[in-house]
């Protein structure tokens, strides 16, 4: 029979999970354990029941998890102390460390999970190095895209629509590795990071700090052990880690953006957009032309805009308004700029300036082309109305923004550029919401007309694209 005190820490972590829960993660560690749910299952001789390694890889050799995350899996099972026990030295799996493992990592706080991340991220106790860190980290994140394929848990994104998301685990890694601080506030970067000594309350700051983490570690458990997953859950960072994909299927294209830099920049949107998001303009679909680019985003509500310049850079912004054609700023300080490649990172408004966003076309007097953040002549991102040139002149950075440059070079030629509303659609972009750029500059229109020209465009209009589900 158990200790008493043992058996009241077990309890309470049993006690974390609903009924139906419990129910779950018992059939799941039967399963693992080689038991069938007998009658003797619900009697004392239940918690004898023990797993081996080996029984969880042969359950995944096949199935969603890579290798090195099950074997970190198992380490931090490992890790739990059990009282009257001597540690660690057991190769097997106890009923009570699976659940207590189960209840830290999906219903615990910091100081609850840092020992088992600790122990995830090195067998041997003691300060780790940075090194060791990236590559659990690099672990983790290589899991979630691959269990969450595996399981078609993309939602209408897939592996083939999508950038190769190799260089994104690395890039989103180095973003999470850059909130590492030491005690004393420093935070150390680059090949000094990897050869640095973090100690067990410095890790636990970070996690405590980046959610992206223990979000990563729930999916991981919950879709990679397959458990507890076809309950709902509570939290929505992990129900919109990633957004319903829209407008993409069927169409032959491969977005410049992976899985990493979707699941980073959607988790920077405000908390009602993201949900969803839906393919508006792709220059590889629409066209390399200006006009089309206005035609196809303008009144749409906020869009997340991305580039690629000749050198392979990949940036872009959120717009959080519709675009309008207009010689003014527009937009709010929710918009922001961002990175993709090399770098992942997302940049803020400073509160210096409010030019978060600008679009014009066809005027005489004022700038013409799509602009974010800075100002004329010198905005932290912007495409010329004459398509394919732009700038992103940031000395020695952004004013609105506090962006540094974020094309290869300050002036660059445009190779790519895809928008993509997200949220959902205003009810104005429905059937109204198809305007050629004649509508949305009705100057040019009444030229026109008192030129006695007709519009030619009026029978040229795109048809309205149904929406597709993509699931």
């Amino acid at each position: 029979k158990m200790g008493n005190a043992e058996s009241n820490a077990y309890e309470n972590h049993l006690s974390r999970f609903l009924p139906e829960e419990q129910s779950d993660i018992d059939g799941v560690f039967d399963t693992l354990s080689g038991s069938s749910g007998s009658a003797g299952a619900k009697n004392a001789k239940a918690t004898k029941k023990t797993m081996t390694l080996a029984a969880l890889q042969a359950a995944h050799t096949r199935e969603p998890l890579p290798e090195q995350m099950t074997l970190r899996l198992y380490n931090g099972m490992k890790s739990i102390d059990l009282p009257g026990k001597s540690s660690g030295l057991s190769e097997h799996i106890a009923k009570e460390q699976f659940v207590i493992f189960m209840s830290n990592l999906l219903k615990g706080n910091a100081d609850e999970k840092i020992t088992i991340i600790m122990r995830m991220i090195s067998k041997t106790e003691g300060p780790l190095k940075g090194k060791q860190i990236r590559e659990f980290t690099e672990d983790l994140i290589t899991s979630v895209v691959h269990v969450l394929s595996y399981r078609k848990e993309l939602k209408g994104w897939n592996l083939e629509n999508t950038r190769d998301s190799s260089s994104g685990v690395k890039a989103l890694a180095s973003q999470l590795l850059s909130e590492l601080k030491l005690a004393d506030g420093t935070k150390p970067a680059g090949s000094q990071l990897l050869e640095t000594n973090f100690d067990q309350s410095v890790i636990e700051d970070w996690v405590y700090r980046v959610p992206q983490i223990s979000v990563f570690l729930s999916v991981v458990i919950r879709q990679g052990l397959h458990v507890l997953h076809s309950l709902p859950d509570q939290t929505n960072d992990i129900l919109n880690l990633v957004p319903r994909c829209k407008g993409i299927k069927g169409r032959g294209l491969v977005s410049l953006f992976d899985i990493p830099a979707i699941m980073y920049i959607n988790s920077h949107l405000p908390a009602e957009l993201q949900h969803k998001w839906q393919l508006l303009f792709s220059s590889r679909l629409h066209g390399e032309s200006f006009s089309q680019l206005c035609g196809h985003i303008v009144n749409k509500g906020p869009c997340i805009v991305i580039l690629k310049d000749l050198d392979g850079y990949l940036f872009g912004g959120f717009a959080s308004r519709s675009w309008e054609v207009k010689p003014q700023f527009q937009g709010d300080n929710r918009c922001f700029l961002f990175s993709v490649f090399p770098t992942l990172a997302v940049y803020t408004y400073t509160g210096y300036n409010d030019h978060y966003m600008y679009l014009n076309h066809g005027q005489q007097t004022m700038p013409n082309g799509l602009g974010m953040g800075g100002q004329h002549g010198y905005f932290g991102l912007w495409i010329d109305s004459d398509y394919g040139k732009g700038h992103s002149k940031a000395k020695p950075r952004c004013t609105t923004y506090n962006s540094p440059q974020l094309a290869a070079k300050e002036d660059f030629t445009l190779d790519a550029m895809e928008v993509w509303a997200v949220g959902d659609l205003p009810e104005s972009a429905g059937a109204k919401g198809k305007k050629s750029i004649l509508d949305v500059d009705p100057e040019a229109q009444a030229l026109l007309e008192m030129a006695g020209k007709s519009r030619q465009s009026e029978g040229l209009r795109e048809p309205i694209e149904e929406e597709d589900d993509d699931d």
